[in-house]
């Protein structure tokens, strides 16, 4: 959430980040509100003053054993109504502006690319050379289906489309890139963190799944829970309505979660295989830091989830997200994309984002300074290190065999206890 102050003092600012998203949003609604308010809270203060001033009148004429007029006890009754009446109005313009507040996106950041899609989005590095095969390779559904790791015809049958079933060495493999993840994030500082899937609704405002998302969820009716998109929304509520301490940034948390999306604006794409599912296994990891380090921060959360690609060999590439291409939240955004051999090209397989203090004020998380004393929000940051399903597509693609097997990258192979998937005979 934006603060309203900087639509005060300086609404072009938001106005030019908003033009910059391709947002075309009316704040003339929000300023006429925000004047009516600060209005009503100088006439609430006036209407105390006045009462508390009728109010030593009355008692001090009742010390003096004198009865105060009743024109004096009539105004103090009406004072009492009106504050009551303005209180609660002014209740319910301070609900429209958070809701009005809670839907307008993040402000990009002025190293944010400026563009309108995913077609301005600009390559920071290209890591690793993708290998050139001497057979035409197979998509990781194909591969999987045949080694007997993968089925999607049960999964369908049991839940329904873009559901996967996981069986023998698939299950290793799985549970295998899960743990090679944690452990090297563990290496390099991170807390481990395994929080719930269910989560409130004041949970997903704060990290801005709620009010605007809200068809992408997928919702216990009965107990108004819900399921996590992602781990951000557990680990960084870890903290809502806390001060911390100066000395305890960076906090940096790394989790592994179950992921549950609906993905409701991605009718008729990648339907196929494990890279767009409503049921995944991520690892994710969350960083609370000082404003002035969040910069160098997000350059530091990205090299850390470059480094398990790195270590298991898989060519990838960075992409600056243009500010049309960014997230709600987000002020600035690198995607990870790995080499998917089958198709012949780069697959998202992570996004790392900045969002300064904007989660930290909708969930209202401080740091105290030691040194000025002075309480400010920490900026948040949080990337995917990595998507387990699509490492797993992306193995299977890039280390398939002409003969069908699949040989297990090096660092995976103390977790599966084997070198190679082969097919059944």
């Amino acid at each position: 959430m934006l603060d309203i102050k900087l639509f005060r003092e300086n609404i072009d600012v938001v106005k030019e980040g908003l033009k910059k998203r391709g947002q075309d949003i009316n704040l003339d609604e929000l300023m006429s509100w925000d004047a009516d308010r600060r209005n009503i809270i100088k006439e609430i203060e006036d209407a105390r003053l006045k009462r508390n001033s009728d109010s030593e009148k009355i008692g001090k004429l009742k010390r003096e054993g004198k009865e105060p007029e009743k024109e004096l006890l009539e105004e103090l009754e009406q004072l009492r109504i009106r504050i009551q009446e303005k209180e609660k109005f002014l209740l319910n313009l301070e609900t429209q502006i958070e809701d009005f507040l809670m839907r307008i996106p993040n402000i990009p950041d002025e190293t944010t690319p400026v563009g309108k899609d995913e077609k301005d989005n600009v390559v920071v590095r290209v890591v690793g050379e993708p290998k050139k095969f001497a057979f035409k390779p197979k998509h990781h559904w194909e591969i999987g289906e045949k080694l007997g790791i993968l089925d999607f015809e049960r999964a369908s049958k049991i839940s329904g489309s873009r559901f996967s079933l996981l069986k023998n060495e698939g299950c290793a493999l799985e549970r295998a890139i899960i743990s090679f993840f944690l452990d090297t994030h563990k290496k390099n500082g991170y807390q481990e963190i395994w929080a719930p899937y269910l989560v409130n609704k004041a949970s997903m405002r704060g990290t801005g799944q709620l009010p605007k998302f809200e068809e992408d969820l997928f919702k216990c009716q009965e107990d108004q829970l819900y399921l996590i998109p992602t781990a951000e929304v557990s680990v960084t509520n870890l903290h809502r309505d806390e001060m911390l301490d100066e000395k305890q940034l960076p906090i940096k948390y790394a989790s592994y979660s179950a992921c549950f999306r609906r993905e409701a604006g991605s009718y008729g794409k990648d339907t196929k295989g494990l890279i767009r599912n409503h049921q995944f296994n991520k690892v994710e990891l969350v960083k609370f830091v000082k404003p002035e380090n969040s910069a160098e921060e997000l350059e530091k959360l990205t090299n850390n989830a470059e480094e398990v690609l790195q270590l298991l060999g898989l060519p990838y590439r960075v992409m600056a997200l243009c500010s049309g291409d960014i997230g709600f939240g987000s002020s600035k955004t690198y995607d990870l994309e790995a080499w998917m051999s089958a198709d012949n090209m780069y697959r998202e397989i992570s996004s790392c984002t900045n969002f300064k203090d904007f989660q930290a004020r909708r969930m209202n998380i401080k740091y105290k300074s030691s040194q000025s004393k002075k309480k400010d929000f920490v900026h948040t940051l949080n990337g995917s290190g990595v998507a387990v399903g699509r490492t797993f597509a992306a193995i299977l693609e890039y280390y398939q065999q002409e003969d069908g097997s699949v040989v297990i990258p090096e660092v995976l192979r103390k977790y599966t206890g084997f070198d190679v998937i082969s097919v059944k005979k």
